[in-house]
């Protein structure tokens, strides 16, 4: 099938009577899929035919099939005054403007082209586990609960459905269904809370919300139990499940998926979705620099040139006033961590360097 596919690409772009400025009814036939270089002296017919001709006809294609709001950043050319070209594929160009300071729109972003490459990413992508490089695969109930067992036993476990990721909203017809289902417990954001006495939800935030499916300990005796409680949120989360303690000498959060998980370590991913791959949604946007490109940190060398001086003889600008506001914040930040303005910066530990 990709051999056909391939086979049936246009191997030329051919254009009858092009009739645009200096062009007099000209026909030509440029190889597709290679560089092409059209030469000619002053007049001759070259931008003619390289831009007005072939550029315009394919924007003009490649425009029509943007809504109605990306139109707006994309100016379109002319029709072009040819009687038809074929072969062409759709082009696109953006004249750069120095007076768009937005990081997060981009050429990708203006022309919509981004939006079709995640949604290309999202349903032909391969999710892979990041330390050893192997594709994804489903894991079985029998599979989750192997791995819950290995943990020592008697260790006290939460089985959550994730029910809710990051969604704004009331939510009430969910609670009202969780309550009819008789679920008893939930976690919203990250805290344990009793569902009766939820009406609904914050709607002016982004809530994540899980449903306590069972509370249990570890033990060979309760691996039914276990099983049945898996299923159970595996089919109530969407085929995701979320293994957390609740003893205070246990850290625990294992997020397993029915879906896509790594059969060497366990690491689970949720399913592919257009949101994975956009720098301005949560969910894809770098935890770093929040999708934005860079991170904005201080560079100590700069705000301290002279490590040698103290804080009260002006190793910091500013700050060495004592009846400025800042001087007293560092006055009290000094007797609570039992640390002297007036020992040299470089003498100070690491530590309070931090705190400072």
């Amino acid at each position: 099938m990709a051999k056909k596919l391939t086979d049936r690409r246009p191997t030329h772009i051919h254009i009858s009577k092009a009739k645009t400025h200096n062009l007099k009814n000209i026909d030509v036939s440029i190889p597709a899929q290679s560089l092409t270089v059209i030469t000619g002296i002053s007049g001759s017919g070259k931008s003619s035919l390289a831009f007005d001709t072939l550029f315009a006809e394919g924007q003009r294609r490649y425009v029509e099939s943007l809504s109605t709001y990306a139109r707006q950043f994309v100016a379109l050319m002319e029709k072009p005054d040819v009687e038809s070209i074929t072969g062409l594929s759709p082009a696109i160009a953006i004249e750069q403007k120095s007076g768009m300071h937005n990081p997060r729109s981009t050429v990708g972003t203006v022309t919509e082209i981004y939006d079709y490459l995640r949604l290309m990413f999202a349903r032909v992508g391969i999710a892979h586990c990041p330390d050893h490089d192997t594709a994804l695969t489903a894991q079985s109930v029998s599979q989750i609960v192997d791995q819950v067992l290995e943990l020592q036993e008697d260790t006290k476990i939460m089985v959550l459905a994730p029910v809710l990721h990051n969604k704004k909203g009331e939510q009430r017809a969910l609670l009202d269904n969780l309550k009819r289902q008789g679920y008893i417990r939930i976690v919203l954001n990250g805290e344990n809370r009793e569902l009766e006495e939820l009406e609904c939800l914050p709607a002016n935030r982004k809530n994540d919300l899980a449903v306590v499916v069972d509370r249990l300990r570890v033990k060979s005796d309760n691996r039914q139990r276990l099983a049945e409680s898996v299923e159970t949120a595996l089919e109530l989360a969407d085929s995701t499940v979320n293994i957390t303690s609740f003893d205070q000498d246990e850290d625990i959060s294992w997020m397993f998926s029915s879906k896509l998980a790594c059969n060497i370590c366990g690491y689970s991913a949720p399913s592919l979705s257009p949101r994975t791959f956009s720098f301005n949604s949560p969910e894809g946007a770098c935890p770093d620099c929040d999708g934005i490109g860079h991170r904005q940190v201080f560079d100590p060398n700069r705000i301290i040139p002279d490590p040698e001086l103290s804080i009260a003889n002006g190793a910091i600008k500013g700050w060495d006033k004592p009846q400025s506001y800042y001087y007293q914040l560092l006055v009290g930040l000094a007797q609570h961590y039992q640390f002297d303005l007036k020992t040299p910066w470089e003498d100070l530990s690491s530590e309070i360097h931090d705190i400072i």
